[in-house]
């Protein structure tokens, strides 16, 4: 029995290695390759996008939590560096973020001239 599986191995593997794959039909695999790597890449895009409005939504909860008398400057992040505004400065800053990740799915909206960072679009 044992001999008779590894001929049946064998003869699958042989055949395996007779099948002919024309270029058309090479080139039909390479592009159903690309193809779907790039689903996946743009599947694992739209997840952050997510996370992130997720996170400029819960930013925008919290500071309409401050109370407006409190003239405390708030950390905003810009790429690395943190720069500190006021209330209205903020929330306008995070609702431009926002608008920028649902319109043009870019993480980082500059707040000066409207430019997206990521795409180089006008946010208004």
């Amino acid at each position: 029995c044992k001999n008779w599986n590894h001929h049946l191995d064998l003869s699958s593997l042989q055949a395996a290695e007779d099948v002919n794959v024309t270029f058309e039909d090479q080139q039909k695999i390479n592009k159903f390759a690309r193809n779907t790597s790039r689903i996946t890449e743009l599947k694992e895009e739209i997840e952050v996008k997510k996370k992130q409005l997720q996170n400029l939504e819960d930013a925008c909860d919290d500071i309409m939590l401050l109370d407006d008398a409190d003239s405390h400057l708030i950390p905003y992040q810009i790429g690395d560096v943190f720069i500190s505004h006021s209330l209205e400065e903020t929330q306008e800053m995070l609702e431009e973020a926002k608008v920028c990740v649902e319109l043009l799915g870019c993480a980082v909206c500059w707040h000066w001239g409207g430019i997206c960072a990521s795409s180089g679009a006008s946010t208004g």
